[in-house]
């Protein structure tokens, strides 16, 4: 398989957007050991390329590795997209954990991504502080953070969304999301025109009726008429008005005059 072009227009575009978002959130400090915890898809895949690019260019010396959990779902293949991100030059490692087993057997609903996505980051966030990894780089969209946004307010009651940068709650690792500014349909757009090898997730097939497939086309309905929304979403993310909102844990109501 030919290199992919880092110079790609789309490339570009993205990679400034990484380089942004890191600086607006000191995601990255000198002489950090940060993993990309890959799991075969675009994202993820992208994020490892582009920030392995940025990498190269910084002032700051870091390195970067990528981490992929093998967990045990029929048909998963990882062996094309192994050697396409080592001939990329990245570092890559494998853990291997059945979840898969785990998961059919608890979960009686068909909807399984909640089990496996909280013993997949267990697992990730183990490895990462068994080998001294100082920062988790997830890879995470725009788009990802709007749909968390809305299914916590719609469904959960509270106003939060996935933060750029998050301490664990045991305290043990940093978990950044440097792609916290770029558009899914960018992501989508470079990954066919680069071709690279994709893993499929197996295990959950589309599931149809998951709450974030609904926000997802709730967003690309409200985009058809408010084409600026998904960047207009996140900067209101970063503009909260405590005062104009109801918590009072945030804002003293009663000592208003």
């Amino acid at each position: 398989m030919k290199p992919v072009n880092r110079d790609h227009p789309l490339a570009v575009k993205i990679r400034k957007q990484i380089t942004q978002a890191l600086s607006d959130y000191n995601m990255i400090a000198h002489g950090d050991k940060v993993m990309i915890c890959v799991s075969g898809g675009k994202d993820s895949s992208i994020l490892t390329i582009l920030l392995e690019e940025i990498r190269k260019r910084a002032e700051i010396k870091f390195t970067i590795a990528s981490v992929i959990l093998d967990q045990k779902q029929p048909g998963f293949d990882v062996m094309n997209f192994k050697n396409w991100l080592e001939s990329e030059g990245i570092e890559f490692h494998m853990i291997e954990k059945d979840t898969y087993s785990v998961v059919k057997e608890k979960v009686t609903t068909g909807v399984y991504c909640s089990l496996c996505s909280k013993m997949r980051r267990a697992i990730l966030y183990d490895y990462a502080f068994e080998n001294k990894y100082s920062k988790m780089a997830l890879g995470h969209h725009r788009t990802d953070l709007i749909e968390t946004t809305m299914l916590n307010m719609f469904y959960t009651g509270n106003v939060s969304t996935m933060p750029a940068k998050l301490r664990s709650d045991d305290g043990r690792n940093i978990v950044i999301r440097p792609m916290m500014y770029v558009a899914e349909s960018d992501l989508i757009q470079l990954a066919t025109d680069w071709g690279f090898p994709v893993i499929p997730c197996n295990l959950c097939g589309s599931q149809e009726g998951m709450k974030r497939k609904k926000m997802k086309n709730l967003i690309s309905e409200l985009e058809k008429e408010i084409p600026n929304l998904s960047a207009s979403f996140i900067t209101a993310l970063q503009n909260v008005k405590p005062s104009h909102l109801l918590d009072k844990n945030l804002y003293d109501f009663e000592k208003l005059p």
